[in-house]
């Protein structure tokens, strides 16, 4: 068994890590830049070290010292948390072979789903519904010729992109040039890989995502799904479990598809598997190795928690649970709380000088935030997630319109104004939105 977990994170998530490992009896390392020594997790680990000045690449994603931090400490896990190192397989390699167990997937699997083109073609030999693209990296000099075989419009992304770089569509054979300079310019800017590929760019898509998780050993169960189709500039804002747009019949069927590739890949720890849905189709587009911001409201629904399952797996003890065990109970709903003008989204960072957060029945915050904790400028905006649950839909909303209004966090500009707003828009409790309608509706009131 892990008796020792060094959490290579910081924010809400590392807090969120340390709470399942106090639960669990094991024991807790904080790592922290000199911008985080007085974050929530660090006050509360069993131990911290600190590991560099504020820039990211000094500290947190520096993998040396990590590892000197575990063996400095004895600690003899790791939990990734997400972002940072935790789709890192060299990360990943180093830790097995200093003797450290590595809470997520194998280093194998992480490398196979990082890289977009990859991970589209293992999923369609692992029978996973993929959208019509590109068989693999697309030259400039090809690529007129794929796009005419798929059709337009068409979307160029980069093949190891994330969070909407390198990401362009051209919709006409004019617009398909400079869409591919672009985006390739964009993935050798941000990833220092410029290889791009193709795919049918759909119109009016939900982004729909499978939880699942695996032992390792061929065993792996889906928890259902998450509609994270509220966006803004491919960053995910709201997010429900389930989605408004199925039923029971396709949530189970394509869950099934899902954890059944899973048992074929052997996969090991918590993963996600991204789709485009319309038209009643499902489209992969992409497969995360690690525990997604957004796994609240999948335990809402459950009952399950994640982060002791990841623990549990990588400890050798297998799944708790069966796929027959798995019973999914009322709505749930995450809004995702950021240190951001709610009309510009230009960060906030600053003090905070009230913090007071909501409570009641079916209510969770997750946020390392606090009366009197400066919010850093070096890192992301996310300062906490709100989660609801209700028995129903409805109830979830009427819950959340309420806990909204007893949110405080003053002394900075965050975005919960945006979320009084979204409550009390029809679209919205209709559950009739793609991932369009954010941006649509944010930029119809900017042009008011």
């Amino acid at each position: 068994m892990i008796s020792k977990v060094l959490i290579a994170n910081r924010g809400e998530i590392a807090l969120r890590v340390l709470r399942a490992c106090k639960e669990l009896g094991i024991a807790t390392v904080a790592v922290h830049s000199t911008a985080d020594a007085d974050a929530m997790h660090v006050r509360l680990a069993d131990e911290s070290v600190c590991i560099g000045p504020p820039p990211s690449r000094e500290s947190y994603l520096n993998i040396h010292q990590i590892v000197a931090a575990c063996e400095i400490t004895g600690a003899d896990a790791v939990h990734p948390g997400y972002g940072f190192l935790s789709e890192n397989a060299k990360f990943a390699e180093i830790l097995d072979a200093h003797g450290i167990t590595f809470i997520g997937p194998t280093a194998e699997h992480i490398r196979v789903m990082g890289d977009k083109i990859t991970a589209k073609q293992t999923a369609q030999e692992l029978g996973i519904p993929v959208v019509p693209g590109s068989d693999g990296e697309v030259k400039p000099e090809d690529a007129l010729e794929i796009a005419r075989k798929i059709g337009f419009p068409v979307l160029i992304k980069a093949t190891a992109g994330g969070g909407g770089r390198g990401m362009k569509v051209a919709r006409t054979e004019a617009d398909l040039e400079e869409a591919v300079s672009t985006a390739r310019s964009e993935a050798l800017a941000a990833f220092g890989n410029d290889a791009v590929y193709m795919e049918k760019y759909l119109g009016k898509p939900r982004h729909i995502e499978i939880q699942v998780m695996g032992d390792g050993m061929g065993n792996a169960v889906h928890m259902g799904e998450r509609d994270c189709s509220l966006q803004r500039r491919h960053q995910k804002v709201w997010e429900e479990a389930n989605s408004p747009a199925l039923n029971v019949e396709q949530r189970m069927k394509i869950g099934q598809i899902c954890a059944d590739a899973m048992k074929k890949l052997k996969y090991r720890g918590a993963g996600t598997i991204e789709f485009l849905y319309e038209n009643g189709e499902f489209y992969f587009i992409e497969m995360n190795t690690r525990l997604q911001v957004e796994h609240t409201i999948t335990e809402a629904i459950t009952g399950i928690d994640l982060v002791h399952e990841q623990i549990r797996v990588a400890s050798g003890g297998g799944l708790s649970v069966r796929q027959e065990d798995i019973v999914f109970s009322g709505h749930a709903i995450e809004c995702r709380i950021n240190a951001e003008d709610p009309r510009t989204f230009v960060p906030s960072p600053g003090t905070i000088t009230h913090f007071h957060a909501p409570g009641g029945l079916g209510v969770r915050v997750d946020s390392g935030a606090y009366q009197g904790y400066r919010i850093p400028p070096y890192y992301d905006s996310l300062i906490g997630k709100l989660i609801v649950h209700g028995r129903t839909r409805v109830e979830c909303m009427m819950r959340l319109r309420r806990v909204l209004d007893e949110f405080v966090i003053d002394g900075i500009k965050t975005t919960l104004p945006l979320f009084q707003d979204l409550i009390g828009n029809q679209d919205i409790a209709n559950g009739d939105y793609d991932i369009h309608w954010l941006e649509n509706y944010l930029a119809s009131k900017t042009d008011a």
